[in-house]
């Protein structure tokens, strides 16, 4: 048994049948608008020549595509906007019943991206492990999104190049937004040097669900701490392009939250996890 639902407009048919079991193509197709809340039609086809109809809740969605051996598809004229994006063609949004504010409500947390940038050794990773902890104990659900295991996988085919950098931090603003949009608390822990390329994944969110945090340690400390050998490699010519020896870092001029390292004073991990959490209390996202 087959269930064809139409979910705003609903849908009627004049002069059609059915034969043994299979549909017959109506004659006419119309749809007609109701106002939300209302009631749409749903067809129910079974075995035999008999069609029911019965009414259900509608939704907001303004059609149902319909896949079964004996039904073909079903949509509306002007009912989407067909669009081009980028080498993207024909292409349509297709609008969940399930919004953000429902998986929030589910939750009991909003939906956010917390963007920590700074030097490679400043910290990022550090704070971005100690803040997923503690969210966690607090029965939130967050996620962290490390520069360095997104390249293991999502952005593997990409260099250390300026143009592939910028395509790196575009793909992680647009998982991270993906992330926020489920609810979930997004930990991006990327060197993201650039500042136009922040500001562009700072652009894909609502305001203030984008959550700047800037590790504000300077290059000297992290070099000296260098836990990954990289600014040694640098320093010898064997990595080119490294940030803060021979490419750039942009500080951010206005961020949410700077965590500066006092000279030789640096703050603990749960420390600096404190003072994020503090912020997103402030702010509302433990809440639904």
């Amino acid at each position: 048994m087959v269930v064809i639902k139409a979910l705003r407009p609903a849908i009627w048919c004049s002069s059609s049948g059915f034969d043994g079991g299979r549909l017959v193509p109506a004659d006419e197709v119309r749809f007609v608008q109701f106002p939300l809340p209302a009631l749409s039609l749903s067809l129910r086809l079974s075995s035999g020549n008999n069609a029911k109809l019965r009414l259900v809740q509608a939704t907001e969605e303004s059609s149902m595509p319909i896949t079964n051996d004996h039904a073909a598809s079903i949509s509306g004229e002007n009912l989407h906007q067909i669009a081009t994006n980028g080498k993207a063609t024909n292409i349509v949004w297709h609008k969940s019943p399930i919004g953000k504010l429902n998986r929030q409500e589910l939750l009991q947390q909003k939906g956010c991206v917390i963007w920590i940038t700074g030097l490679s050794g400043s910290g990022k990773s550090t704070l971005a492990c100690a803040l997923c902890h503690a969210l966690y104990a607090k029965g939130k659900l967050a996620y962290i999104l490390d520069g360095d295991n997104v390249r293991h996988g999502l952005n593997c085919d990409l260099s250390f190049k300026a143009e592939d950098r910028a395509e790196n931090i575009r793909r992680i603003g647009e998982v991270a937004k993906l992330f926020a949009d489920a609810g979930i608390i997004c930990i991006a822990s990327v060197i993201s040097p650039y500042k136009k390329d922040r500001d562009a994944c700072r652009a894909l969110l609502p305001e203030g669900d984008f959550i700047e945090v800037f590790m504000n340690v300077p290059l000297q400390i992290c070099e000296a701490r260098d836990p990954k050998g990289l600014y040694k490699l640098a320093r010898a010519g064997k990595i080119k392009g490294f940030t803060g020896i021979d490419d750039p870092y942009e500080p951010p001029l206005s961020c949410e939250l700077e965590l500066p390292q006092k000279g030789n004073i640096c703050a603990s991990p749960c420390e600096m996890a404190d003072n994020v959490i503090s912020y997103l209390e402030e702010k509302g996202y433990l809440q639904a």
